[in-house]
This record gives C-alpha cells, structure tokens and sequence, in this order.
C-alpha cells in the first residue's frame, strides 16, 4: 500500500476528505517522528510500539573492491507489532 492508498482508505473510513486525511497522516508521522528524536517510545495500545534502537560500530566489506571499513554507530527506528496486530496479520 503506497501513502495515496493509505490516504484514500483513510478518507473513505472516516467520511472525511482525502485532504483532511493526508493532513491527519502527515501530523501522526511528524509527531512520531518528533516523539523519536527526543528519545521517546511511542506506544499505540494493541497496535504496536515505535522506538529507537542503537547499533553498536562495526567492520564492514566494500562488496565492490572488498576493502575493509568501518561502519560507525547509528541510532534507529524500530517498530515492534502489538499483539493484536500480530494475530491479525495471522
């Protein structure tokens, strides 16, 4: 499903304009965003839980020339489904 699809869906579901849903999505993914870089979870009950996860430095191969480089530490996004969510998708 690309954003458009999910924005139409959006707008059908809850009798609303397409332009009012994509304002909708887009303030949900800028505050969860927002929520993230704060360092905060983001938890939505029964649906699933967003947080930032640290990956710690690491060796890495250039596939191309197979010199060795390092590959430094990064913090990134994690989703973790909620337990509804996985026995729905079942």
């Amino acid at each position: 499903m690309t954003k458009e699809e999910l924005i139409a869906k959006m707008a059908a579901s809850a009798g609303i304009t397409k332009v009012a849903a994509g304002t909708a999505l887009q303030a949900f993914t800028g505050a969860v965003t927002t929520s993230l870089k704060k360092g905060q979870r983001v938890s939505l009950v029964n649906f699933g839980t967003f947080t930032i996860s640290k990956r710690k430095a690491r060796m890495g191969r250039n596939p191309r020339t197979g010199e060795s480089l390092k590959i430094p530490a990064a913090k990134v996004p994690k989703f973790s489904a909620g337990k509804e969510l996985r026995s729905a998708v079942k």
